[in-house]
């Protein structure tokens, strides 16, 4: 696939395929199109060239000055559907109780009824430790606990796939874990396809199947998580990990 925006070219042949089920981390430096990967796969980016196929609907390239088709936009709300995806900085709805930012999606988007929509809310506030918060507003909660709700809320639309964007990058050093251990939960627990963003690395060893390397728009390595944080086949993979090393960060 191909996407740039204006004159720079953020995405430049890039191909990769994630199996269902797989648990799929995306490392590499700042600017390197790993989010980029998750905003189209959430369809809030268009690709230039190529195709991406989730879960058998396809997104083609846009067309300029071309709108999209019924079928087009079809395609895509059945694609959004089946798409979950937790953003660096929460987007929570800041005037809607926790309860509210959790039921919105199923109401509205799968025509939940309210009872069933909060029954449901309130399993997933309880299973990420946050059922006595229901009734709070975001800016009553901490980053780590707002960010439990945005993955709670995240699940409540059922999707197949998960996308993690740098979860953690916006919280304070003490709530990460919490954090990280909503996720290391969901993947030892469920079956879902997740595909995560992190500058974590030892978390992306735990977590994943597979990893793939960014720089530049392109993937330069990918492989088991052992094969890629302990004998990387690439000079650019290495000289990435001895920066991260000497950050004081822990592979």
């Amino acid at each position: 696939m191909e996407k740039r925006f204006g004159a720079l070219r953020v995405l430049n042949g890039v191909s990769f395929t994630v199996k269902p089920g797989e648990k799929l981390s995306l490392i590499g430096p700042s600017g390197s199109g790993k989010t980029t990967i998750l905003r189209i796969l959430m369809t809030l980016e268009a690709i230039d060239g190529g195709s991406v196929r989730v879960d058998g609907e396809e997104i083609g390239a846009s067309v300029p000055g071309r709108r999209p088709s019924r079928g087009d936009r079809d395609a895509l709300h059945r694609i959004r559907s089946k798409v979950g995806m937790v953003f660096q900085h929460f987007n929570l709805f800041p005037h809607m109780s926790v309860l509210k930012n959790v039921t919105l999606g199923p109401m509205l988007t799968k025509g939940v009824d309210k009872a069933q929509a909060e029954a449901a809310a309130v399993d997933l506030l309880t299973m990420v430790g946050l059922a006595d918060k229901c009734h709070c507003r975001p800016d009553e909660l901490s980053g780590g606990q707002k960010q439990r709700v945005a993955i709670a809320r995240a699940l409540a639309l059922q999707p197949k796939v998960m996308l993690f964007d740098e979860i953690t990058s916006a919280l304070d050093p003490e709530l990460v874990e919490e954090v990280l251990n909503v996720v290391r939960r969901l993947a030892e627990e469920t079956d879902m396809t997740m595909l995560l963003v992190t500058h974590a690395m030892s978390f992306a060893r735990d977590f994943s199947d597979r990893v793939l390397f960014f720089d530049g728009g392109r993937i330069v390595e990918e492989g088991s998580p052992e094969s890629i944080f302990t004998v990387p086949s690439e000079e650019r993979t290495r000289s990435f990990l001895r920066k991260i090393i000497a950050s004081g960060q822990a592979i």
